[in-house]
């Protein structure tokens, strides 16, 4: 393809696909996320419509990155389709132009998306989401465990000048520093329980957990209210935030740093160091997405069967889906290196797209 007018108009279908599934998509997740904190809000008096879509909105973005792959994989099957529907890849290919030719425009668009993913958006949905964590938990005080539930229970061992305790929190935020519905045991030098102390949040400071609005329960079962209390640890913020930190709550641009700092601890950074390659794997990731889509739609013209291209496509990303899961799950255990576990489902992707195509185009 010579001139520029072929590729444009390819690109710009590919691009207004992607966007409509993808701008669909958020719309479905934002609205079941509303209506699900409302259903557990229902019986709360402080909790509004207003705010509950507030947070809803500001968690969207970082739940509709897990559904972009998706969206790019439904919008170019849609986009194959429709140009075979209206007959335009058979006046394409009947011109001279290869299959490798026309798909070129998608797969740029593909790795363009991808790459503002990563760099743009992905920062931005971090920040958001870490707005509608501290939102949640300002506006509805101890209830935001039912209403964000966005951390899951998390459960650890520190020491301290006071003796080690088992701490239990309920929701994590600014990497694992601040914490909320948080329960404390502790135990004395000879580990023998000393007393349970239940508070509403808990802030990491110099060597010292500062826990806010808290009940202490003595072994006899007497209760005292207090309005802070303090319980040292040994942990640092890097290990805070290496033992109980989100990963996908650090936006792109500061997982270097936090991969570093975590290594310069002596700890492992298994965990950051995958969302960092994650990251940067997503065009390939996206690029792969749009070679199965070709896979399982080019033939349209022909034999017809937009079920059968729609069943195969969904079968394809969700076998895709659960490859990476897996080796996420062993990347993050430092079971393989991450950069393998983050690329090797891409790659391979690609090459399987690949094969599937010379076998149908070239035989």
């Amino acid at each position: 393809m010579s001139g520029t007018i072929l590729p444009r108009y390819l690109a710009m279908r590919f691009v207004n696909w992607i966007a409509a599934v993808f701008l669909l998509g958020s719309a479905i997740i934002l609205m079941a996320d509303f209506l699900e904190l409302l259903r557990r809000t229902s019986d709360s008096d402080s909790v509004t419509v207003l705010r509950a879509l507030l947070i809803s909105a500001l968690r969207t973005p970082s739940l509709t990155e897990e559904f972009l792959p998706f969206a790019v994989l439904f919008g170019s099957i849609a986009a194959f389709i429709g140009l075979s529907r209206r007959l335009e890849l058979v006046v394409v290919r009947a011109s001279g132009v290869s299959v490798w030719q026309f798909i070129l425009p998608a797969l740029v668009v593909a790795l363009g998306i991808g790459m503002a993913a990563t760099a743009i958006y992905n920062p931005i949905s971090a920040a958001l989401k870490e707005r509608a964590n501290l939102l949640g938990a300002t506006l509805f005080d101890g209830e935001q465990k039912v209403l964000i539930q966005t951390s899951g229970d998390v459960w650890f061992r520190q020491d301290g000048e006071d003796g080690e305790s088992i701490v239990h929190t309920g929701q994590v935020v600014e990497d694992g520093k601040h914490l909320f519905g948080v329960v404390v045991y502790q135990f004395d030098d000879n580990n023998t329980f000393r007393q349970r102390i239940n508070a509403r949040e808990a802030v990491l400071s110099d060597g010292e957990w500062v826990l806010s609005d808290a009940t202490v329960y003595s072994t006899d079962g007497e209760a005292t209210k207090r309005d802070t209390v303090s319980v040292s640890t040994f942990l640092t913020p890097t290990e805070v935030r290496e033992t109980i930190g989100q990963p996908d709550a650090v936006p792109f641009w500061r997982l270097p740093s936090v991969i570093t700092l975590t290594q310069r601890a002596g700890l492992p950074a298994y965990r950051y160091r995958l969302r960092y390659q994650t990251l940067l794997a997503r065009p390939i990731l996206l690029a792969a997405m749009v070679l199965i889509a070709a896979t399982v739609s080019l033939r349209l013209a022909r034999l017809g069967g937009i079920a059968r291209a729609i069943a195969g496509g969904v079968a394809a990303g969700f076998v895709l889906y659960v490859t990476a899961e897996i080796t996420s799950d062993l990347g993050g255990a430092g079971v393989i290196a991450p950069a393998t576990a983050a690329w090797a489902p891409g790659l391979a992707a690609i090459l399987l797209g690949v094969s599937i195509l010379l076998h149908q185009e070239d035989g």
